[in-house]
């Protein structure tokens, strides 16, 4: 083990199998790790929940095999069936944990399997007949085996010791996280035993709430074990850069000037070295990669710099992730959150961000790309703001995407992240976990199906009366049939959903373009995208010309072009907390210049001060503006729109405005009034108000939900009440005493 290991770290050394011992050995480890050895006895005992959280790159993964693959050298199983269970977010994840894991788990000669869809079927028809030892998979693909194979769940499960759940926190609040829940609750249904579960993160905020999710209904006696990282070192920057109106005749493919300025700095900050680039959306990393592309090409160098987002084919995310674990020449991805997770890419000098972040959680995450082998993280944040004039509205002048992200560092730095929304029903998962246990028996009674699911399942929050209302509209419209027994069968249209092949991803998935030049398919645009032959096009970080569109397959051909427009993708920003605008306010209320923002960018801040103190936001949260008034609550978007929806059902005109909510043909004054009169009655019915909303199928199978359940949906996932009730309060106080 190397030199002067620890009590503990020895005693934990000595708990492992001599095979796991030998292989430590061989990689000359000096010591395990201290979260390392804290996981040793839990696991090894087999029979507690564990969260394993700690900074990516620090062992997180051996931290949990070490002592499973132990307890399974140490006990071999005596019948047939996968003894680990392991679930990821990425099917590239499961690449990378594939060739990590057959290496150590070959010690105890325990087989590794991984099965996703592009995964050869004679590896999955292994599996299915001599099932054994570890299973990567995804859960679209355990929801294809619960549909496809119902019968054989038992049977291939019948052996497990272990469930693993890694980048925990990508699941937390979503219907894929709810899925997840299912199949796992399902998976010990079918075996009849409850099985351990050892989840994995890097970036986990409110520890009860993961471990809660993790197990629901038992959150408590989940056993958390969390690095604190070490005090990891990190150097942070926040450039500045001012934008100003666009001259439509030097635009270089659709940038703008501060896009070309933010790409120059990029250029010469990173090129030569491996880094990772956020852009937050697609259409932003065909942008800059363009962009960056073109540098190198006026300079007569190799390109460096090379796009990674999710429309991309799979053999050109590939080919970025393998340039980037080449470290004989440099590699820069310019990405979305694809490159977020635990891919295995090997050490990047430093993360670029570019835009404030989607949230405090993707920062953490992003960050923990750098900065491994203990050197420092490494941040550099690129913030462009419009420029402000006399005439420039409120909102506008408040330079609310460097603020944001000043108060995000700030957040960063005291380690909170994001909480998840414990009261969404996740209705639309429901029917689909629905439609699937149909599929794996073959029919259900309704009272077996309310229990597996929602009584003793994660959907537990649904009562007996809401779930026989969602019965009842399924079978209105064919989705479900009841036979004369009672039993619960799929309908005409429920056959057709669970046959497609779209049905095992919880989330919607749209049709799109396939884009090919010369035989090879570069990736996918949304079907709606308006593509015809002569259109230019960016994509894959090249400029295109399209030279025929077949819209019966669904094929545009491509060729090389001097010219191009990145396309417009589908998609929404991440809702920004309540505890992100606090901090905001306190940002613009401090006269602090944060050390790690350049000259610009202190500018811009000082900029953003000043116009908060003319507009006298410090003491005011009711701005007139001509016959209008900006009302400023600093609050999450939560309950901005849930005030939005107030103000609406009392026949207002309120529209979001940047931070503000805009009132049309209302004074201060009567605004003022109007919210007094408001909060002395009672607050209204969240479901109610939900009522008023006009389109709350957010959802893939929320169009199969009844209107009423909608509202009780809708209120419990985007509504805060009791938030925007104190929030219009404050608006209250700040016009009754100035300064409140």
């Amino acid at each position: 083990m190397g030199s002067a290991p620890s009590p503990s770290e020895a005693s934990a050394f000595s708990q492992l199998h001599p095979a796991i011992q030998r292989w430590i050995w061989d990689q000359k480890w000096g010591e395990l790790r201290p979260t390392q050895a804290q996981a040793v006895a839990p696991i090894l005992g087999g029979s507690r929940d564990v969260i394993i959280s700690a900074a990516t790159a620090s062992g997180k993964t051996e931290a949990a095999f070490l002592p499973m693959l132990s307890a399974l050298a140490n006990e071999p199983a005596t019948s047939p069936g996968i003894e680990i269970l392991y679930l990821s977010p990425l099917k590239a994840l499961i690449n990378d944990q594939f060739d990590r894991l057959s290496a150590l788990a070959g010690a105890v000669d325990v087989a590794v399997h991984r099965w996703h869809g592009d995964v050869a079927g004679g590896s999955k028809t292994e599996v299915l007949t001599k099932p054994t030892g570890l299973l990567l998979i995804t859960p679209e693909s355990l929801e294809a085996l619960f549909v496809r194979r119902g019968s054989r769940i038992s049977t291939l499960f019948g052996a497990l010791r272990y469930v693993v759940v890694d980048e925990l926190h990508s699941f937390i609040g979503t219907e894929r996280g709810a899925q997840l829940q299912s199949l796992l609750h399902r998976v010990e249904l079918a075996i009849r035993r409850q099985v351990p579960r050892i989840a994995l993160s890097a970036t986990l905020g409110d520890m009860d709430s993961a471990a809660e999710h993790l197990r629901p209904g038992a959150g408590a006696s989940v056993l958390h074990l969390v690095d604190d990282e070490g005090g990891q070192a990190l150097k942070l920057q926040l450039r500045g850069y001012l934008s100003t109106e666009p001259d439509l005749a030097t635009t270089q493919g659709g940038a703008e000037d501060d896009q070309v300025a933010i790409a120059r700095d990029i250029f010469q900050t990173l090129r030569g070295s491996d880094n990772l680039i956020f852009a937050n959306s697609r259409r932003n990393v065909e942008i800059y990669a363009d962009l960056l592309t073109n540098m190198c090409e006026h300079q007569r160098l190799p390109n460096e710099f090379f796009p990674h987002h999710g429309s991309l084919s799979k053999e050109l995310r590939e080919f970025v992730e393998a340039r980037l674990k080449d470290h004989s020449q440099p590699a820069n991805a310019v990405c979305t959150s694809t490159l977020e997770m635990g891919i295995d890419i090997g050490d990047v000098r430093s993360i670029a961000q570019i835009g404030a972040p989607p949230a405090v959680a993707s920062m953490r995450q992003r960050l923990g790309r750098s900065g491994r082998r203990g050197d420092a993280a490494v941040l550099r944040v690129f913030i462009s703001e419009d420029e402000v004039s006399a005439t420039t509205p409120p909102p506008d002048a408040l330079r609310a995407e460097l603020v944001q992200s000043v108060a995000m560092v700030n957040l960063l730095l005291q380690r909170w992240y994001e909480p998840s929304n414990p009261a969404d029903l996740h209705l639309s998962t429901l029917i689909q976990q629905l439609l699937s246990v149909i599929a794996q028996h073959g029919g259900v009674l309704a009272a077996d199906a309310y229990s597996a699911l929602c009584g003793s399942g994660p959907f537990n929050l649904v009562s007996p009366g809401q779930f026989a209302e969602l019965l009842r509209n399924l079978g209105s419209i064919e989705v479900l049939q009841q036979s004369t027994d009672g039993t619960l069968i799929h309908g005409p249209v429920g056959e057709r959903i669970v046959n497609h092949f779209s049905f095992y991803a919880a989330f919607k998935t749209i049709e799109e373009w396939r884009l090919v030049s010369d035989g090879h398919t570069l990736g996918t645009l949304p079907i709606d995208f308006p593509l015809s032959p002569g259109l230019f096009l960016i994509f894959a970080g090249r400029r295109w010309r399209v030279t025929a569109v077949d819209a019966q397959h669904k094929v545009v051909d491509l060729v090389p072009a001097p010219g191009g427009r990145p396309p417009v993708f589908v998609g929404t920003g991440a809702p920004v907390d309540n505890h992100v605008r606090q901090e905001m306010l306190r940002v613009y209320r401090s006269a602090e210049i944060p050390a790690y923002l350049d000259a610009t960018a202190a500018h811009l801040l000082t900029e953003a001060r000043q116009n908060f103190a003319r507009f006298r936001l410090y003491e005011r949260r009711l701005l007139a503006e001509s016959e209008d008034t900006y009302m400023f609550l600093w609050a999450g978007d939560r309950i901005v729109n849930t005030v939005i929806s107030i103000l609406a059902a009392t026949e207002l005109k309120a529209t979001r405005d940047g931070l503000a909510i805009s009132v049309a043909e209302v004074t201060p004054v009567e605004l003022s009034a109007q919210l007094m009169a408001l909060l002395v009655g009672e607050r209204p019915d969240p479901i109610e108000l939900a009522a008023t909303v006009a389109n709350k199928a957010i959802e893939k199978y929320d169009d199969f939900v009844p209107v009423s359940l909608q509202n009780v949906s809708y209120a419990a996932r985007n509504l805060d009440v009791p938030g925007a009730w104190q929030a219009l309060a404050q608006v209250v106080d700040s016009t009754i005493t100035p300064g409140g």
